[in-house]
């Protein structure tokens, strides 16, 4: 992707930043008649796609085979902690600087097959991880692969929103395309859950024996990925090459990468506290996904089976809520729907805390089955709309390098929601001389906090002018 080195790169960044004498209107394309055209819904299916590898690969199903002590291992848990650090570190460092690329070479959509198709060519290779100690490092390194290339990709797709939107529809688009990813996680889940994972001889006679329904599973998950991937991948086009700016090698595109930032900083800071801000509450959104099952079990008194139905039921609420609040957004501008969101949120949450032994008549269950859901619905909205917000603002040319540094900054903090949360419960269990199973609950006023410190540092980040002159 990068051509040779030794390039003149003395002129001004690259990153023309929107303030109050540049029009932001124009980055995104005329209005249109239809919102929801075939080149929507194309982009939509693709979010609908990664489901497989979001849902099933990383979450539900092969991670959890992975890290089954008794079929890979007692280290299985950690050497995968271990993977997907160095993968997120490798996100982090290439996101931004092949942002930039595509922006220059226009080969958005030429990097985006490949991308693609490598991630369904690794979702495949998982069938050959048979539960064996010896097969535990091809699995890690197919993960790594796998989420590199996964998050690299939707660096492209998400700088595609600005090809296919106008300001005045550009959250319901956004919505939209997030919904389809938690509706297709859950249809997919169920599918693999009824034909393989479930039942003793599942579908074409699979059974457990040697893994192989866990493993049969991830053919299904490769093949619902290249089917809804498909008609993006068939119509997207390359754009034409940048020819005002010169070429750059590897040093020369992360020299400009840091001229960018330092651009931005100081000609418009609201967009670097988007950027700081976005990755602190996003990490608590994702904190809320990742724990929501933990906190049901460990201190809500879930069995098992209710723990699955909960999560079918949070992630349908979740692309429902989504889906609408784009409307939402495109009606009231990206920053107010975060706002509302976030505050919403940490609400939520201190109620879940605090009626941990039930409140107001309701059982400590009921509590979470209905604030915990209530937390649901506000997790998507937030991330689509912050993806609108970061559409909004992208100056013409230069969506794939921004959205690389959004990558990145939601990467370099990763670690502070799982970290607030054990704090937390590690702090009760001190305070209260009770074992940290008794005092599990706390772990939801570590998501809160980085909740609340996100949406503090997101308090300054201006609403987009782009909005504001699309009305």
């Amino acid at each position: 992707m990068f051509v040779s080195m030794g390039e003149n790169i003395s002129q001004q960044p690259v990153i023309p930043v929107p303030g109050d004498h540049i029009p932001v209107t124009s980055d995104l394309q005329p209005e249109r008649t239809h919102t929801f055209t075939k080149a929507v819904v194309a982009w939509g299916l693709w979010d609908m796609s990664g489901a497989a590898f979001n849902a099933i690969v990383t979450t539900f199903v092969f991670s959890v085979y992975l890290t089954n002590a008794k079929l890979f291992g007692p280290d299985a848990n950690s050497q995968l902690g271990y993977a997907l650090s160095v993968a997120g570190i490798l996100v982090a460092v290439i996101a931004p600087a092949l942002g930039q690329s595509v922006d220059r070479s226009g080969k958005s959509a030429l990097v985006l097959r490949i991308t693609t198709l490598l991630t369904v060519a690794v979702i495949t290779g998982l069938f050959f991880v048979s539960p064996q100690e010896n097969r535990l490092w091809l699995g890690l390194f197919l993960l790594a692969v796998g989420n590199v290339l996964f998050e690299t990709g939707s660096v492209i797709y998400n700088a595609m929103i600005s090809d296919i939107s106008t300001p005045s529809n550009v959250g319901r688009i956004s919505g939209f395309g997030w919904g389809l990813g938690y509706i297709g996680g859950i249809i997919l889940l169920l599918i693999l859950f009824v034909g393989f994972i479930q039942p003793e001889v599942g579908w074409f006679g699979v059974t457990a024996e040697n893994g192989l329904n866990v493993r049969a599973a991830m053919l299904v998950a490769a093949l619902w990925t290249l089917v809804l991937a498909s008609p993006l991948l068939i119509s997207a086009k390359n754009k034409p090459r940048r020819n005002d700016l010169e070429k750059l090698g590897i040093v020369g595109s992360y020299r400009r990468l840091f001229a960018s930032i330092r651009h931005l900083w100081q000609n418009d800071r609201s967009v670097v506290w988007f950027l700081i801000s976005s990755a602190i509450y996003r990490d608590g959104l994702a904190g809320v996904f990742t724990f929501g099952a933990i906190l049901a079990s460990a201190a809500f008194g879930f069995a098992p089976g209710e723990v699955i139905i909960f999560g079918i039921v949070a992630n349908v609420v979740a692309g429902i809520a989504t889906i609408s609040f784009g409307y939402l957004d495109d009606r009231l501008g990206s920053r107010a729907v975060i706002v509302i969101s976030v505050t919403a949120m940490i609400l939520f949450s201190l109620i879940v805390f605090f009626g941990h032994d039930g409140i107001m008549g309701m059982t400590a269950k009921h509590v979470y089955w209905i604030f915990g859901l209530g937390l649901c619905i506000f997790v998507g909205p937030t991330q689509s709309a912050s993806r609108t917000y970061l559409a909004r603002i992208a100056p013409k040319g230069e969506e794939a390098e921004l959205f690389g540094l959004y990558a990145t900054t939601g990467r370099a903090v990763s670690f502070l929601a799982p970290f607030m949360y054990a704090a937390a419960i590690g702090i009760a269990a001190n305070v209260t001389a009770l074992p940290q199973d008794k005092v599990a609950y706390t772990g939801i006023l570590g998501i809160a906090a980085v909740l609340v410190l996100g949406l503090l540092a997101f308090l300054p980040v201006k609403t987009q002018a782009s909005h504001a002159k699309s009305k």
